[in-house]
């Protein structure tokens, strides 16, 4: 029997900015190559982005393509999988908040909702990266509970100025949102709630345009605390890293997310944490964080002015939160993938 060959689809690591999917193909594909040195590895670019993948250097135990090889197991990191792939095949689903909600435009939720089904219907697994992606992906897609794993995801290493991220002294007053200026992160309702703030604080917002941006950009420009928000766009790793370490507040009032990296990264950073009590956010936020509703408006004015008035509530979910983001790394993820594989493979009696 020959040795398995594992083939990835990691078109969206090219993103040359990278949130979400991207970040995770990127951990988890490298990931995999680096621990496995001695397994043979495929890196699928879908065609219209394999040339441009000649700008990517591969860990010496993988080769590129642009077609699966045959007999492979392939992974979809991103909910789908190629038309003429049969053999074993993995897919990891993010969210389903596309099949839920108004969040982006008609013709992406019909191309999201083909490629999703069939997906589903394919793969021989499925990893959701949360027990609520998990949830929905048996609620809304039909798959059997048994063939969804959970794989958490990680938090990335940025590089955070200074070694003591828990002393006070090097935070200013800003409350900083990271993630796409789009309908469902709740920016326009953050930006409500901000403006009860005492004025003394700032609040900056990290990402780049998403659905609804402009309806977003219009509530910003016509807010009376309009010359104490910032707008950044998108950031690099550095200065995202800085604005971490910076803020006294972190605040992710999201109305849907599969996951929730940014939660994740302000906790590493010792950034205290304001995010919703839905999806899967209580999930990953466990006890570190405070929780409010995200379409009440006074409890997301409530929570805002409890944690710019308490120092004491800051440091105590400031310090729960560095304990927590311990909990998921990505070094955890590769490997349950790895035993993912190895659990197909053996179903399908080809392990040697």
């Amino acid at each position: 029997m020959s040795r398995p060959r594992f083939c990835l689809d990691v078109t969206y690591t090219l993103d040359p900015s990278p949130s979400g999917v991207a970040l995770y193909s990127r951990a988890v594909a490298f990931g995999l190559a680096r621990a496995h040195g001695d397994s043979r590895f495929t890196f699928y670019f879908r065609p219209h982005r394999y040339f441009k993948s000649f700008s990517t250097q591969l860990p010496p135990n993988v080769i590129r393509g642009f077609m699966a090889p045959m007999g492979s197991l392939f992974h979809g990191l991103n909910q789908r999988l190629p038309r003429f792939h049969s053999g074993p095949a993995v897919a990891t689903f993010h969210d389903l908040f596309v099949l839920t909600g108004e969040y982006s435009t008609p013709e992406f939720r019909a191309r999201f909702a083909d490629q999703a089904r069939d997906a589903a219907a394919r793969a021989d697994i499925v990893i959701a990266v949360s027990e609520f992606t998990r949830s929905q992906v048996i609620s809304l897609l039909g798959v059997e509970p048994a063939r969804v794993r959970v794989v958490h995801h990680g938090s990335r290493a940025l590089a955070f100025p200074g070694t003591a991220l828990l002393d006070k002294t090097a935070r200013q007053k800003v409350i900083l949102n990271v993630g796409a200026i789009q309908k469902r992160k709740n920016i326009a309702r953050l930006v409500e709630a901000f403006e009860a703030v005492d004025p003394a604080w700032r609040l900056v917002l990290i990402g780049s345009n998403g659905y609804g941006a402009a309806e977003i950009h219009a509530r910003i420009a016509a807010s009376p605390a309009r010359e104490r928000i910032s707008v950044l766009g998108y950031v690099t790793p550095e200065e995202l890293a800085a604005w971490y370490a910076r803020a006294m507040v972190f605040a992710f009032p999201s109305l849907d997310e599969g996951f929730g990296m940014p939660v994740l990264e302000a906790m590493t950073a010792g950034t205290p944490v304001l995010t919703s009590t839905r999806s899967a956010l209580p999930e990953v936020a466990g006890e570190a964080a405070l929780l409010a509703d995200p379409e009440d408006t006074g409890a997301l004015v409530h929570a805002l002015q409890r944690l710019t008035r308490d120092e004491e509530l800051r440091e105590r979910l400031a310090r729960l939160g560095v304990e927590r983001a311990r909990l998921f790394t990505w070094e955890k993820a590769v490997d349950q993938t790895w035993n993912i594989y190895v659990d197909l493979l053996a179903m399908r009696g080809q392990l040697q």
